[in-house]
């Protein structure tokens, strides 16, 4: 999925300034990284909000027009109003092809109701991760990770390193960690995988 953010340059920096913007309908803002000094920006409030109830915003290479001059970068943080749907402040990243991302990407499950584990054997999927992260150059960036259910047993569990990943991509390794990322589990027996994932 392709995006486009349009966005200026922000000339008026500070608090008042920021909070004019967003009476304003528009969105502060900042881009870092790469070889270029930062840049703040602002851009259109209801465009971005739209953009980023979208998942595959959130781990996608996106387009950022700045003033009409096109870079790609990546969506790295931002901040939200505690219960009303506005966004404060967004940050960017440039994106260099020739380096590697570490970002993380949603995991999609399929078939949860067709393995043997639930359809036969009442059992529960147990989603004990629901997004894992990856490293691999921006061109090879999966918008999510497909894990397939329909084999699955109960008391079988999937581990980050069973994943089936797209050619370029790895999972980030820490330490030599490799959690589950989703089990079948008997009924009443979801609380007690979840505790073992944590010690895990």
């Amino acid at each position: 999925m392709q995006f486009e953010v349009i966005a200026n340059v922000r000339n008026l920096q500070g608090s008042s300034a920021s909070r004019r913007l967003r009476r304003a309908g528009t969105v502060p803002g900042i881009v870092y990284g790469g070889d270029a000094a930062p840049t703040v920006i602002e851009t259109n409030h209801n465009d971005l909000l739209l953009k980023m109830k979208k998942e595959a915003f959130h781990s996608s290479i996106i387009t950022l027009n700045i003033d009409g001059k096109k870079e790609q970068v990546l969506l790295r943080d931002y901040q939200t109003h505690a219960y009303k749907p506005l966004i404060l402040h967004v940050d960017f990243q440039r994106v260099d092809a020739t380096h590697e991302l570490h970002i993380k990407v949603p995991l999609h499950f399929i078939n949860e109701e067709a393995g043997p584990g639930v359809k036969l054997n009442g059992g529960l999927v147990n989603h004990v991760a629901t997004e894992i992260e990856v490293h691999c150059l921006a061109k090879d960036l999966p918008e999510f990770i497909e894990v397939d259910l329909g084999a699955m047993n109960l008391g079988d569990n999937i581990h980050a390193s069973q994943l089936k990943l797209p050619q370029g991509v790895a999972v980030v390794k820490h330490g030599e960690d490799d959690p589950i990322v989703v089990s079948i589990v008997g009924k009443g027996g979801a609380k007690a995988a979840e505790g073992e994932a944590a010690a895990e």
